[in-house]
């Protein structure tokens, strides 16, 4: 096939707006320099840039205070920062079957040395209880992390509900928006969150290499690395003060003004709108899925709270090979395997059988690359299953 319909923007979104590409360009080659470190206009120019995108993260996010908007490299890099920066030995966390193994490798790193971690499963429809969060509470719970939106199954968690009970246990609530930021509101007060990590270059329509955290008030992260901020080089010890209490080195420059395009081109279609469109056309792909035989789905009885990603298997079929065969044959890229969150997988059953096929849909995908995605689906599952 000549042209490749991308269905793999729950990995990362592609194609960029065009405007995220010239941006960046003319960012870099006019003003790619070390940000707010000396007070050249090249500097200074570039300095702006870089706080300019924090206040607009924060306002996205409904947060108070831009210095608390903190760049990093990416959503692991942010949940690293707050699970080794909020936990310690002796300590409690509550976190759910949904999670990334962006959650779940540092919280398994933690377990080793001393801190006891309760996952709470996912309902048949892909939700988590907060009643079932809420039953876990003790005295030395230090954190509840929750996955906002799933990169498997698509499904929205409640994190109002679990950040409602979570405040009124005096119990720091985080979530992992790498999927939602760009999807779905996120809101620092109305939600009753206290963290947020995000990355840049998935619904935020930003490069690879950019991401980040915004931590509320009255909530305190400790340090787990130490190094250069640009400002106040004298003092021996890495800065407390936000944002340079989470912010180590020479900060991605280039990616944050490409996260700064890609955000100024969501505002302006409008968020609700973009996800309204995927929405649609995830409807189109799951009613075609759903009518043909041996193609099994997975948490997609309805679409309600959920975003535009879809698991599926064919019956007697590897996933691997179905998505070989969707690549090689009709020009689809999507998604096979465990898709890093492998509590997921094991929940459903499908971890024994290699995973399963995802597609993810993007502000860039149109109803004729949806017809043609369930077309090529339905040509697959007509061959015979293996013996």
């Amino acid at each position: 096939m000549s042209k490749l319909i991308f269905l793999d923007n729950g990995a990362t979104s592609f194609p960029k707006p065009e405007e995220v590409y010239t941006y960046m360009d003319h960012f870099y080659r006019h003003f790619g320099v070390n940000p707010g470190r000396s007070g050249y206009d090249l500097c200074l120019e570039a300095g702006l840039v870089v706080e300019e995108t924090r206040k607009m993260l924060t306002k996205f996010f409904n947060g108070t205070d831009p210095n608390r908007l903190c760049f990093g490299y990416n959503s692991t890099d942010a949940l690293n920062l707050i699970i080794f920066g909020m936990l310690r030995p002796g300590d409690h966390a509550i976190s759910t079957t949904v999670e990334h193994n962006s959650v779940l490798r540092p919280l398994y790193h933690l377990s080793r040395e001393g801190v006891d971690v309760d996952f709470v499963p996912f309902d048949a429809a892909g939700f988590v209880d907060p009643t079932e969060i809420r039953k876990r509470f003790r005295p030395n719970t230090r954190l509840v992390i929750v996955n906002h939106a799933s990169n498997v199954i698509g499904t929205v968690q409640p994190i109002a509900a679990i950040g409602r009970l979570c405040r009124e246990a005096g119990i720091p609530f985080a979530i992992d928006a790498s999927q939602s930021a760009g999807k779905v509101p996120i809101d620092m007060d109305a939600q009753f969150l206290d963290v947020v990590a995000f990355t840049g270059h998935k619904s935020l329509l930003g490069p690879t290499g950019i991401g980040g955290l915004y931590v509320r008030e009255g909530i305190e992260i400790r340090h787990t690395r130490a190094g250069g901020t640009g400002v106040r080089s004298a003092v021996r010890a890495h800065l407390d003060e936000y944002p340079y209490r989470l912010e180590y080195g020479t900060p991605n420059v280039m990616g944050i003004a490409g996260l700064k395009a890609g955000l100024t081109w969501l505002l302006g279609k409008g968020l609700e709108t973009v996800h309204a469109e995927e929405m649609r056309l995830a409807q189109i792909l799951l009613d075609g899925l759903r009518a043909i035989p041996r193609v099994k789905l997975y948490c997609l009885d309805s679409l309600e709270n959920h975003i535009a990603v879809l698991a599926f298997n064919i019956e007697g079929m590897d996933a691997a090979d179905v998505g070989t065969m969707l690549d090689v044959d009709f020009g689809i890229a999507c998604r096979t395997g465990l898709h890093c969150a492998p509590l997921v997988h094991e929940q459903m059953g499908t971890d024994k059988i290699h995973g399963s096929v995802r597609f993810g849909i993007g502000p860039f995908n149109t109803e004729d690359h949806i017809r043609t995605a369930i077309q090529a689906v339905g040509k697959i599952a007509a061959f015979k299953p293996r013996r």
